[in-house]
């Protein structure tokens, strides 16, 4: 006999979890990536003038690093007050703090206006910013995994996922239509504040959608349970993390090295290559990354049905190798200074990363127990972020200044893939795996998984 929440849900709610985890995926991913895109473009020029023009965009670079240094503060409030709490609750939370502070950098007065106030407030925002994606990252994907059809979950799990390229197709295409319409004085004057200001329309359409959804049903059974029994002290869920789950925090960190560097130096660093070293225009940049953003939105969900029929360490495995043979080539087609070849540079690219961001939705959900996973998976993602996506524009953006050449950047993104292969490598496979069980690491997930589940048994 089933569990109930084993059993796969209605459809038509299942959609609309989805839809309210990926639309919100979506706003706080455009808020993100609009910030990566414009330290890129102008915010060197207005935030640090006095700077030689490279030197200014690793200074931009910097503070957008900042945001991932805040990330990991975010998966740990958020992952504690999400496992304690629910995960509904904190997802509103976060996508008001980064739409609120996306909407402030849009008002923010430049260099030439406050002086070096100007960088400090950039800065303080873009600090929101990181604490409020630290939290939503967990907390979308887990609200669709604990709705989802087990046998589906990777497929179903990948949606939210897709937030990331809708986000920066969005936040792009904003970008390409106003450089294309302004003049470069008009766009570096006031036209970039445009697609910040937007963000708070998106928001309001973001938090209508996000408050008309349940909670998730694993959660509340495991809460239910858990208050039966309130004599009995619950362990804080970071301390529980620590002691039952380091393992499988250490194996999410590594997986996500080769993902998160790959990731950012294919669409955050290469506005700068492209419009440096290859001498191609901004709006050719942009275009590309534009296009290829497209058919990185479309190939996640049919990586994660993949990730269903064979495994998700199979699926993961494929993009990193991929990725790390693709590193070479990459820039070799961006150096032709034609734009059909940096835009299959960039899809193909963005095409074996979604093979590693794909499944990573259900692999860290199903490697955690319900009381802890907001915490854990969370931890896992965002603390690793720091190491990995934070610095990787501003090392590759360094490397080239150093070097003047494309070879380090690509043995810096290989570095990071075999780093990745040894972690899921050593990794268990998940994806059988109840949600509603209890495993205090993937080696107990394992035995679990081979031991015959005892008809009517529940846990949390």
């Amino acid at each position: 006999m089933s569990s109930p929440a084993s059993a796969p849900p209605a459809p038509n709610n299942l959609k609309r979890i989805v839809a309210a985890s990926l639309i919100g995926t979506t706003i706080e991913w455009y808020d993100f990536f609009l910030y990566g895109s414009a330290a890129a473009l102008v915010f060197n020029k207005l935030f640090f003038p006095d700077s030689d023009p490279l030197v200014g965009t690793l200074l931009s670079f910097l503070t957008y690093a900042v945001g991932f240094a805040a990330r990991p503060l975010g998966a740990l409030v958020f992952g504690h007050y999400g496992d304690r709490l629910g995960r509904k609750k904190l997802l509103v939370l976060s996508l008001l703090m980064m739409g609120g502070a996306t909407f402030a950098i849009g008002l923010l007065p430049t260099h030439a206006t406050i002086g070096t106030a100007a960088p400090v407030l950039l800065t303080v925002l873009r600090l929101v910013q990181g604490f409020a994606l630290g939290g939503e990252w967990g907390g979308a994907v887990l609200l669709v995994s604990e709705h989802g059809d087990a046998r589906r979950r990777g497929f179903w799990a990948s949606w939210p996922q897709t937030g990331a390229p809708a986000g920066q197709l969005l936040a792009t295409g904003v970008l390409s239509l106003l450089t294309a319409l302004l003049s470069d004085s008009a766009f570096n004057s006031w036209g970039w504040r445009i697609p910040f200001l937007l963000s708070g329309v998106l928001v309001m359409v973001g938090l209508w959608i996000r408050l008309s959804v349940d909670e998730s049903p694993v959660f509340k059974e495991a809460l239910a349970q858990a208050e039966s029994r309130k004599a009995e002290a619950e362990p804080m869920p970071l301390v529980a993390v620590l002691r039952h789950h380091w393992r499988d925090v250490l194996v999410a960190m590594g997986a996500r090295m080769a993902e998160n560097i790959s990731y950012y130096v294919i669409t955050a660093f290469i506005l700068v290559y492209a419009t440096t070293a290859a001498d191609l225009s901004k709006q050719t940049a942009l275009n590309a990354v534009l296009i290829a953003s497209a058919v990185h939105f479309a190939v996640i969900p049919a990586w994660g049905a993949l990730s269903d029929r064979i495994g998700r360490r199979p699926v993961y495995l494929m993009g990193a190798a991929g990725v790390g043979l693709w590193m070479f080539p990459f820039f070799m087609l961006i150096d032709s200074g034609e734009f059909g070849s940096l835009l299959i540079a960039v899809t193909v690219g963005l095409v074996l990363h979604g093979a590693m961001y794909a499944p990573q939705a259900a692999f860290f959900s199903e490697m955690f127990a319900t009381r802890m996973r907001y915490s854990g998976a969370s931890i896992g993602a965002q603390f690793a972020s720091v190491a990995a996506g934070a610095p990787a524009p501003l090392i590759a953006t360094a490397l080239l200044s150093e070097y003047d050449s494309s070879t380090p950047i690509s043995l810096y993104v290989i570095a990071s893939v075999l780093l990745t292969l040894v972690a899921v490598g050593v990794a268990k496979e998940t994806r059988h795996r109840d949600l509603a069980e209890p495993v205090a690491s993937t080696g107990e997930a394992e035995k679990a998984s081979a031991a015959p589940r005892k008809q009517g048994a529940r846990s949390i």
